[in-house]
Parts: C-alpha cells; sequence; structure tokens
C-alpha cells in the first residue's frame, strides 16, 4: 500500500470543504423545532447516543440533527419514506453543512424535479478537534455506533420510515464521504445504496511535516488544541480517531512522531482505517449494494485516490459509477446533492411504490 505525502493539498481539499461556499445560516441555529420551507418541512431535534457515552475527550452524547421531511408527509399519515443519511465534512456543523448544500432550497428543488419522497437526515459530528473521522475509539467514543445504531434507531422510532437497508441510502462529502466509504464498508446491513462525493482520507498518510509535526508536539493542552491551525489540528483530530491510547491524558492519544521521530507504529494504525487499505476485506460486504455512485471534481487533489477506489471496487467485482466533474472540492457541492445525489437515491432506494 503506497503512503501518500501530499498532506499540504490533503489539508486545502478538506479546508475548501469546511469553508468554502459554506453558509452556516442556511438553517437557523435557533432551537426552533420546526419551521416550513416551502414544501419541505425541517425539524431540528436532539438524539442521545448511547454509543458516545463515556469518552475520554468529553464529546457530548446528544447531538444536533437535522431532518428534512418531504412534501405531503404531514398530510399522509399513512405513508412510509425512504431515508436519507448525508455526512458532513472536516471542521464543519450540521448548520454549516446544510448551508454547503443549500439545502432545504436543493431538497426541495430536487422534489420538485421528480425525485420521489425520502426523509433527508443531517447529523452533526463535529469534535473538539473539528471532526470524528466517522470512527469509534475510546478516545472521541464511537461513532459508527451513534451512526449506525443510535441514529437510525432513533429515525425509524420517531418518522414514518420503511425500517428497511433496502430503503435507507448513505451519503457524505468529503470526510463525510470518508465515512460513507468506511460505514458502507462496514454496515450493509444498516444501508442499501451509497453516495460517495469527493471522499479523503482514502490512502495511508504519512506523518505529518516537521513544522507541522513540532506545532503538534509542542501542545499541552487541549484547550490549546482548538487554536491551532488546520493541518496540525486535524493531525489531533485523526490521532484521536485512529491512534487513541487511554494512558495518555490529557489528550489519549498517540501522535505520529516524538521528540520530532517518526513511529511507525502509529502510522501503520493510521494506515488500516485507509478504505485503500481496507478494501479487499469487504469486497463481499460491498457487492451487497443496490447501487454505489461516487463523484469528484477535475480541480479536486483528492480525485486520484477516488478514481484508484473506483477501478480497484471495478476490478473486485464491486459494481460501481464513477463521475469527474467540472469542479473543485467544494464548487459544486450543492448542485450535485440536488441534481445527482437526490435522484441517485430516488431511483435506488425500495419505496412503498416499488
Amino acid at each position: 500500500m503506497r503512503m501518500r505525502t501530499d498532506w499540504a493539498c490533503f489539508g486545502l481539499a478538506i479546508l475548501l470543504a469546511a469553508f468554502g461556499g459554506a453558509n452556516p445560516s442556511a438553517v437557523s441555529p435557533a432551537a426552533a423545532s420546526t419551521v416550513d420551507a416551502r414544501s419541505v418541512t425541517i425539524e431540528r431535534i436532539k438524539v442521545h447516543s448511547a454509543a458516545l457515552e463515556g469518552n475520554l475527550e468529553g464529546e457530548r452524547a446528544d447531538r444536533d440533527v437535522v431532518v428534512y421531511l418531504p412534501p405531503g408527509y404531514a398530510a399522509n399519515p399513512t405513508r412510509r419514506y425512504p431515508v436519507v443519511y448525508a455526512l458532513h465534512g472536516y471542521g464543519l456543523t450540521v448548520d454549516g453543512f446544510a448551508g454547503l448544500l443549500q439545502a432545504p432550497k436543493t431538497v426541495d428543488a430536487a422534489f420538485a424535479s421528480g425525485a420521489p419522497g425520502m426523509i433527508v437526515v443531517l447529523p452533526d459530528t463535529q469534535t473538539l478537534h473539528n471532526g470524528s473521522m466517522y470512527s469509534s475509539s475510546v478516545t472521541i467514543g464511537d461513532w459508527e455506533g451513534f451512526i449506525t445504531r443510535d441514529l437510525v434507531a432513533y429515525v425509524d422510532a420517531h418518522y414514518r420510515t420503511l425500517p428497511d437497508r433496502l430503503s435507507r441510502g448513505l451519503a457524505g462529502h468529503s470526510m463525510g464521504g470518508y465515512g460513507a466509504t468506511r460505514l458502507g464498508m462496514k454496515y450493509p446491513e444498516i444501508f442499501g445504496a451509497l453516495y460517495i462525493m469527493s471522499p479523503c482520507c482514502l490512502s495511508a498518510r504519512e506523518a505529518p511535516p516537521p513544522q507541522a509535526a513540532s506545532v503538534v508536539e509542542a501542545v499541552k493542552t487541549p484547550e490549546e488544541a482548538t487554536k491551532l491551525d488546520f493541518l496540525p489540528r486535524a493531525t489531533f483530530a485523526v490521532a484521536a480517531a485512529w491512534s487513541p491510547n487511554p494512558k495518555k491524558p490529557p489528550f489519549y492519544v498517540d501522535l505520529p512522531t516524538a521528540n520530532g521521530t517518526v513511529d511507525p507504529s502509529v502510522l501503520a494504525r493510521w494506515a488500516a482505517n485507509a478504505p485503500l487499505s481496507m478494501l479487499d476485506q469487504y469486497v463481499f460486504n460491498l457487492r451487497r449494494y443496490q447501487a454505489i455512485a461516487m463523484d469528484v471534481g477535475d480541480r479536486d487533489g483528492l480525485r486520484v485516490d477516488a478514481a484508484e477506489l473506483h477501478e480497484r471496487m471495478m476490478a473486485s467485482g464491486v459494481a460501481n459509477t464513477f463521475e469527474i466533474y467540472s469542479g473543485d472540492h467544494g464548487s459544486a457541492v450543492a448542485s450535485r446533492f440536488q441534481n445527482n445525489v437526490l435522484p441517485f437515491f430516488g431511483r435506488t432506494l425500495k419505496s412503498e411504490k416499488n
């Protein structure tokens, strides 16, 4: 498995996803439970996750979630709907992701253009270090369990869903694209279709460059870490997810360098969480999906790894579609969510009518 050294490209790509074009005011941060956006109804809820309880980093077990209900949901009290779970990127909250997606406008427009009714769910997975990596560790908590058990169970219990894997889709952008890939590989019994948008972190990484590594090593408290620039802070996020160490407070992580020396055992743990490393273990799981789609911009540095994932899945007998479109990492997220992602799930997820 090759190691990628392009940390600067990696950092820039995720930074663009986090802040490029995002409008946090697109979904009001106020705790209003239900408002109407033309034909789409928005509900902002909190979901308690037993999977996140007791984590060493102190991440909240009560998570903000935004739910978009399709036109006619209230008027048709016996109808049940498929559900799409959409995962946000590094550095975002659920509100920032809604802004990046230009939701609810794009959700409403997708339905107005013919996409069948479905429930769209956006969970907030921001952590102390700006991202959960949709992974599970004693340090950050069980984010896999939050999404695949606690969140899905809550939505099925409180909304009129079709509670079956064939009626559940999983999508995500950037770190969320990584999450859709990771969770998709591991939980085919939960989801029936995947849409992976500009996924980050697909390949193994080397340690950060010396200057960034020295900055990380100099940090003494979690509070200091929250003031770091993007790349050093992302290093803490990755370490908390993939190289936890409950015996090393106050961060409870093993960093990839110590006193300027690279620790290859930490890099090996990181590499084990790269989907291009994981793929061979999960081929049979991926073959269970009704459909898998992936896209990436032609000016996105992550396109190389995305193309490799597509090619290796095809070579392993995992059918998937792959598109390179005109754009960078964050420039077309909203339009593609409206015109590609939601229609894809409309075609592939099982509804009451198919």
